[in-house]
């Protein structure tokens, strides 16, 4: 009986294509779920120094659910850099606007900060309708969050 952890290497990895429907899902559940997937923690043989993650693609994001007040009081900030370049947007507003940003947000947030971070991120496909360009994957498997 071999006692010893497998470690990846970069030429080993197998990578699988993940379908999500966002629709009527929690935005922070949803995005918990995606984090972990496109980092690689669902894998038994997860290396934190190799990028292992799946690709995830996500539909209906402009159909996402908040719990709470969250749709009102929830503010996303940006600033420019020049004197009063700050802007602020509710998420209400965000996600008739810009829905495939909430999302993307979310999801960036609960990735570590490390040399992998936009390799990793590169591997989220976001839509806002139902639908998009990878249809025609044979190897794309449809999970529910």
């Amino acid at each position: 009986m071999n006692k010893t952890t497998k470690m990846l290497k970069k030429g080993e990895v197998q990578r699988s294509w993940y379908l999500v429907d966002a629709n009527n899902k929690i935005l922070g559940r949803l995005a918990a779920k995606v984090a972990s997937i496109i980092k690689g923690k669902h894998k038994p043989f997860f290396t934190p120094y190799v990028d292992c993650g799946d690709y995830v693609i996500v539909i209906n994001a402009s159909k996402i659910s908040v719990t709470g007040r969250k749709l009102k009081e929830k503010k996303y900030l940006t600033f420019s850099g020049y004197p009063s370049g700050q802007k602020e947007a509710s998420l209400e507003r965000m996600l008739e606007d810009k829905p495939i940003e909430v999302i993307k947000r979310a999801v960036r947030r609960m990735l570590p900060r490390r040399p992998l971070y936009a390799q990793v991120l590169k591997k989220l496909k976001i839509y806002a309708a139902e639908e998009h360009p990878y249809k025609n994957r044979k190897d794309l498997k449809r999970i529910d969050i």
